[in-house]
């Protein structure tokens, strides 16, 4: 497995429990190749299962976020009609729903911090994360359409669960460009901040998931995630086995602690 700061189409640093995995292809506005998603997918394992590591911080190096597929990296000649086309549903069964997998099964918090464009794939792949902050200067796009495709990477599921049927078939029919703004006022998003505090936000909240119950954290994404196709009724027993779990863990218990002794909590994410 690859050590921090050793890829070559991402940057990744660990510090004080905050893991940190910059797209870092800016010459291709940080643009998905076959090599980076092999990168992300080491760097994810890693966060995954590094105790010490308690929460995830995505962003992109340069203007942009990230561009979505990089065209180039397709085995075909656009120009030669005779030419046989990639297979893109095998591209996105063994790249794109692993990553999208990955993020949303994550046991820990992932920030995503949208520092520019994010079109296409990577507009989904940061929706798959679970706070999303953008500069106010970032924009979503859908661009699939412009392409004779239909969205992928989780974007059909995102849209449409997170701004309804309206919303999801504007973006994806049209490819518009939607501001960063606008992503938050209509609760695609957590939050549109100033370009210039970006990252000090995405690591102040990072801050709080390094210093919190991780293992509470991961349970609520998984059960917020399980509301789209559980019923009321399944999802009133899936709490009740999840607060059960949790009732055992050593932070409940720590947590409780800390309240009655009216102290900061040390919890150890367990």
């Amino acid at each position: 497995m690859s050590e921090a700061g050793s890829y070559e189409t991402i940057l990744f640093d660990v510090a004080d429990g905050i893991a940190t995995l910059t797209l870092n292809r800016p010459d291709k506005l940080n643009s998905f190749n076959t090599h980076m998603h092999s990168e992300i997918a080491d760097a994810l394992i890693k966060v995954e299962h590094d105790d010490d590591i308690r929460c995830l911080i995505i962003t992109g190096a340069g203007r942009g976020f990230c561009a979505g597929q990089d065209l180039s990296d397709r085995r075909m000649d656009p120009s030669d009609p005779n030419a046989t086309p990639p297979d893109l549903g095998e591209t996105i069964e063994h790249l794109y729903n692993p990553l999208v997998r990955a993020l949303t099964g994550m046991p820990k918090p992932v920030i995503c911090a949208v520092n520019g464009v994010a079109a296409g794939a990577g507009a989904n792949v940061a929706l798959a994360c679970d706070i999303v902050l953008a500069a106010k200067s970032a924009s979503f796009i859908q661009a699939f359409c412009r392409l004779g495709l239909v969205p992928d990477a989780g974007g059909t599921w995102t849209l449409t669960h997170r701004i309804g049927v309206a919303r999801a078939k504007g973006l994806a029919l049209l490819g518009d460009k939607l501001p960063a703004q606008t992503a938050e006022d209509w609760g695609l998003i957590w939050k549109a901040v100033d370009d210039d505090s970006l990252m000090d936000e995405a690591k102040s909240i990072a801050e709080t998931f390094a210093k919190g119950p991780t293992l509470g954290y991961g349970t609520i994404k998984q059960i917020i995630q399980s509301a789209a196709s559980n019923s009321f009724s399944a999802q009133l027993d899936l709490e009740r086995d999840s607060q059960r779990k949790l009732g055992h863990s050593h932070d409940y218990r720590e947590g409780v602690l800390a309240f009655l002794e009216k102290r900061p909590p040390a919890f150890k994410g367990k």
